[in-house]
């Protein structure tokens, strides 16, 4: 289902003229607000008019995470603080939160844009959806909630934790759309389990899961466990928050950007040199209608690669890849790079064990270690010592001979690895410390 007819399906030479003339807009409006723009903007010898075409893009200087924080809290808003409405932060658990503000015209905007990924993932307004996500300084539950009220659906504000009542919820209320973190569905899942309740049994036809890399095999997982369709929604505060792109139920192949909104680069992450579409790279973005924190070319550190073949559910808009990885957590072990989903996806297609696991870095000497632990789940957990020892030894060969990295493996008990109600902490990074 497409909310926006007239702008979800634009001709692609419309929705181009569009974005140039945003473009323009956007680089002249920050030019003259912010004054790390313009200094930026003068350091790269480029002024707003020198932007003729969608191509000049590239001669615009990049925005990193960093810059954020130097400008900490609000000295990249290119509005007076009485013209914002809304102001939300990251956690800072990697240092100082990065802060973004929203103008009444930018929450109308964030609303839209989450109306439509709503709708992509088969959401209408006699819907009722379960929002499972964080709300507060976290973007999640209050951008989904906005979008479920502008599509008109009936939205259940439950926030994260408090499990078990959230099950009882979903007994009572039937709620038909799930939206959480991948890993906190299957949580959900487990907790169900154990109170004795079938996710065949509740009304859930779709579940739109994010904020945290999942790979296809916890897809398949998801939707084996929780009996609905699991699709996958993309979005950072710095952009907007959830509601830059999604899968569409008709194809679950790439998430469409909504372009009419952002624009989208693939870059080398270490030359900064934009790459043609369908090659893989760091996934670039900038803002062009946003009023209080626009951003340029902002580099969001997410691997992936762009597809521009047309969609059978009608849509114009770009799809980008699941993403695979971020930069920033890919691991390095005896110089080969490792990506937590690429383990996941190993993993997964092993029946003796369950979706969690946990990634643990060590060094020994010169030399990197990395062990994965797993979860073996109730069906396959084993008191024989020799049972157990073959599993590990068949999972160690299928991540040697994947990934051609050698791994320890750690067996341990079902329900051992902590469970998040939010973002699943994969990797414990022994050598930072």
């Amino acid at each position: 289902m497409i909310f926006n007819m007239e702008f979800e399906t634009l001709p692609r030479e419309a929705l181009a003229a569009i974005q140039l003339r945003r473009l323009i807009g956007v680089a002249e409006r920050v030019y003259a607000t912010v004054p790390f723009y313009r200094k930026k903007f003068t350091e790269a010898g480029v002024r707003p008019s020198d932007i003729k075409s969608l191509a000049d893009l590239s001669r615009l200087p990049f925005t990193y995470k960093q810059d954020l924080r130097d400008n900490y809290p609000f000295g990249m808003f290119a509005v007076p603080m009485d013209n914002v409405v809304r102001i939300h932060a990251s956690s800072g658990t990697t240092g100082k939160p990065t802060v973004v503000g929203y103008t009444a015209r930018d929450i109308s905007t964030w609303s839209e844009l989450m109306a439509r990924s709503l709708s992509a993932g088969g959401a209408t307004r006699d819907d009722i959806i379960h929002n499972a996500y964080g709300y507060g300084l976290f973007t999640g539950g209050l951008g989904v909630h906005y979008g479920a009220e502008r599509l008109g659906a009936s939205v259940i504000p439950i926030s994260g934790g408090n499990t078990r009542r959230q099950i009882m919820i979903m007994k009572d209320f039937g709620p038909t759309i799930l939206t959480c973190t991948p890993s906190y569905a299957l949580h959900l899942a487990e907790a169900a389990e154990e109170m004795g309740v079938d996710f065949e049994s509740l009304k859930f036809k779709s579940g739109i899961f994010g904020a945290e890399p999942w790979s296809e095999q916890m897809r398949e997982e998801i939707e084996k466990k929780l009996y609905l369709s699991a699709l996958d929604i993309y979005g950072l505060s710095e952009v907007i928050g959830p509601g830059v792109a999604i899968e569409c139920l008709e194809e679950k192949k790439g998430l469409h950007i909504f372009e009419d909104h952002f624009i989208a680069e693939i870059i080398n992450p270490d030359t900064g040199e934009v790459l043609p579409p369908g090659e893989t790279g760091e996934l670039v973005f900038t803002t062009i209608t946003k009023e209080a924190f626009p951003i340029i070319r902002y580099r969001t550190r997410d691997i992936t690669s762009l597809n521009y073949a047309p969609c059978k559910c009608g849509r114009t808009m770009v799809r980008m890849k699941k993403v695979s990885g971020r930069t920033d957590d890919m691991l390095i072990i005896r110089g080969v790079n490792v990506f937590p989903s690429q383990i996941e996806s190993v993993l997964m297609e092993m029946t003796e064990v369950s979706p969690h696991y946990q990634l643990v870095v060590d060094r020994e000497g010169t030399l990197d270690t990395l062990t994965v632990m797993v979860e073996v789940n109730e069906a396959s957990f084993s008191d024989e010592v020799k049972t157990l020892q073959s599993l590990e030894a068949r999972i160690t060969k299928n991540i040697r001979e994947t990934l051609a990295v050698a791994v320890k493996v750690k067996l341990v008990e079902p329900k051992t690895i902590a469970r998040s109600e939010g973002k699943a902490q994969r990797v414990i990074d022994n050598r930072k410390r």
